[in-house]
């Protein structure tokens, strides 16, 4: 079965109560737990507790325009946490905080709410934590879930039911949402084969499904599959750190750089020109399922629901966006040192520190 239609199973499944969609067999998913079990020996984890990037960043842009901060909010697991790496200014929020605020010319208020070990059931607790009814909404909200939900075997319908919630509530409240679909866990260089290539299919399926569900409410993902996955392969000591699992400061920034491109266009900060599919990146219009199926197999790539378009046959139309990919620095090159804080650890302006290791 296609990997499209897998993902199609999975999303229906979800949006209508289903929770016991799988994506093995049983005398696969036997292997599967073997093969985990003997990997839980070699990957080494890690009990640290994420450096906390929480704060303001670009000041300096507030004191040239005026203008209030944009609210970013960070929903998910480790990975969104930015378990891994010891310095606030190399978790993914301070990086895509911190190039947000090169590109809008704004300050930008960071909140984190991850939690390291999370699955998608926890996205209930933080969602009803960055919709603090006291508080105005995030402009806009990154969520990065899903491999604990592959690897504590949760049922896919149940996972994508959950997240697709989680961006329905954010979506009423007037938040822009992007979701970095679950990574490719086949890319984790102590796992060996055959779960290697059981984690990456179920690791892609899932991320399809993830595609599918959050479009369908308006929101938008940004595929780390692929991204995570021949380019750690290829450099596994750069990009992984110490533990063997989570990225290192470099794959974190890896990462940023795909979303990034994302989550100023949600806000209307990006370049108009780039905004026109390039037919040369193979980007375009396509039903959804397709293009979830493509994102999948391809970091970086953009899924978005395509505007005065009909859903046809195949279901609605979407528009894929395979974004340039370019070091922050070189995309959108930092103010001087001073302007902006949040990277480099310094204290907010509302008295909040990034506490560095």
């Amino acid at each position: 079965m296609s990997r499209a239609r897998v993902a199609r199973r999975i999303a229906t499944a979800a949006a209508f109560g289903g929770g016991g969609v799988s994506l093995l067999g049983g005398a696969a998913l036997g292997l599967v737990l073997a093969e985990v079990r003997l990997a839980k020996r070699v990957v080494g984890g890690s009990g640290d507790v994420p450096p906390r990037a929480d704060g303001r960043y670009g000041s300096a842009f507030a004191h040239r325009t005026g203008e209030p901060p944009l609210r970013l909010v960070f929903l998910g697991d480790s990975t969104a946490a930015g378990q891994g790496v010891h310095r606030a200014r190399e978790t993914p929020g301070a990086l895509l905080a911190s190039g947000l605020a090169a590109v809008a010319e704004r300050p930008v208020k960071l909140v984190n709410v991850a939690q390291p070990g999370a699955q998608s059931d926890d996205l209930p607790r933080q969602v009803a934590l960055v919709l603090d009814p006291a508080a105005p909404p995030p402009d806009v909200a990154v969520i990065m879930i899903g491999a604990n939900d592959v690897t504590h075997r949760m049922p896919p319908a149940t996972s994508v039911r959950l997240l697709s919630d989680a961006v329905r509530r954010l979506r009423a409240a007037g938040v822009e949402v992007i979701v970095g679909t679950c990574p490719d866990l086949g890319s984790v260089e102590p796992v060996y084969q055959p779960l290697r290539w059981l984690a990456r299919r179920m690791s892609r399926q899932l991320a399809a499904a993830q595609t599918i569900a959050v479009v369908g409410v308006g929101g938008r993902t940004v595929s780390l599959g692929d991204l995570l996955g021949p380019e750690f392969e290829a450099r596994p000591r750069e990009l992984f750190g110490p533990d063997n699992f989570h990225p290192s400061a470099e794959g974190y920034a890896t990462a940023a750089m795909a979303v990034l491109p994302t989550l100023c266009a949600a806000l209307g900060v990006w370049p108009q020109t780039d905004e026109r599919p390039d037919v040369r990146r193979g980007e375009g219009f396509l039903p959804v399922a397709q293009a979830a199926a493509e994102a999948a197999a391809e970091g970086g790539t953009e899924v978005t629901a395509a505007r005065d378009t009909a859903s046809g046959p195949r279901g609605r139309w979407v528009l894929i966006k395979r974004r340039r990919r370019r070091l922050l620095a070189q995309e959108h090159p930092q103010p001087d040192a001073g302007d902006a804080d949040g990277p480099r650890g310094a204290a907010d302006e509302e008295g909040a520190a990034h506490r560095s290791a």
